[in-house]
């Protein structure tokens, strides 16, 4: 079993900046693909970036590449999300997953968080 936690939502006008993480607790975080997704009101759960077990491979949703860096600290059992060049059609929920390979599918990932709200003014 793994826990998740995300913070570092919040608010934030167009062209800022916000950092995520995701804190992880439980069974050998090491082991574990782990993911971003987000959702916004009235869409589906999207995919955002994942990052695999040794931080070798990366992917990236078209609508965040080059914007957005996942990034992973497995001494403090950390993943995170830089998020650069906000946009408004950035505000969602973001959510963190763990899972046992590193995809672009969320059926892919057996662990979730609970979210934190992201906010994009125009």
């Amino acid at each position: 079993q793994v826990q998740l936690v995300e913070s570092g939502g919040g608010l934030m006008q167009a062209g800022g900046s916000l950092r995520l993480s995701c804190a992880a607790s439980g069974r050998t975080f090491s082991g574990y693909g782990m993911g971003w997704f987000r959702q916004a009101p009235g869409k589906e759960r999207e995919f955002v970036a994942t990052i695999n077990q040794s931080s070798g491979r990366t992917l990236y949703a078209d609508s965040v590449k080059g914007r957005f860096t996942i990034s992973r600290d497995n001494a403090k059992n950390t993943v995170y999300l830089q998020m650069n060049s906000l946009k408004p059609e950035d505000t969602a929920v973001y959510y963190c997953a763990a899972g046992y390979g590193a995809t672009m599918f969320h059926i892919g990932y057996n662990y979730w968080g609970q979210g934190t709200q992201v906010t994009v003014s125009s």
